[in-house]
């Protein structure tokens, strides 16, 4: 599943030429493509996942074979520095067809990533008073919280 680091403590093993990382380095947030080099030693908050599905604004991410369709969860960052938690619902989009279209949306994504997908994905809007539950037990949950 890639590395997981919450306040400092790591899980798990990183992934260090696939996929992508957001990550959290003194206050600062960031999603970068784990092949870029990125050194995650001092950051307090990892998680990463595969694959990477833009980056530098193009479609990173092509599957000759084709996919199944399924739930998907993304994490992206636009040119704006603002990070972007998205799923894809039930029977959503490959992963392919993912990579494509968060390259030509109009949300400006520089650098997104696949986190999850199929039974686990879920995602929790309190505020919106919107849910998508998970159809099966996750190990780990990202919570996200304004500064």
């Amino acid at each position: 599943m890639g590395l997981v680091v919450s306040d400092g403590h790591a899980h798990g093993e990183s992934y260090r030429q696939l996929g992508g990382t957001l990550l959290v380095r003194n206050g600062e947030t960031a999603v970068v493509a784990n092949h870029a080099g990125m050194q995650l030693q001092g950051s307090e908050q990892v998680v990463q996942g595969y694959p990477l599905l833009v980056e530098h604004g193009k479609q990173a991410f092509v599957d000759p074979r084709g996919a199944e369709r399924n739930r998907r969860s993304i994490i992206a960052q636009d040119s704006q520095g603002r990070i972007l938690v998205m799923i894809a619902p039930y029977l959503g989009p490959t992963l392919g067809q993912l990579s494509a279209f968060l390259a030509s949306t109009d949300l400006d994504i520089v650098t997104a990533f696949n986190l999850d997908g199929g039974r686990s994905t879920m995602l929790a809007l309190p505020d919106a008073d919107y849910m998508q539950p998970s159809l099966q037990a996750v190990p780990t949950v990202l919570a996200v919280y304004e500064r």
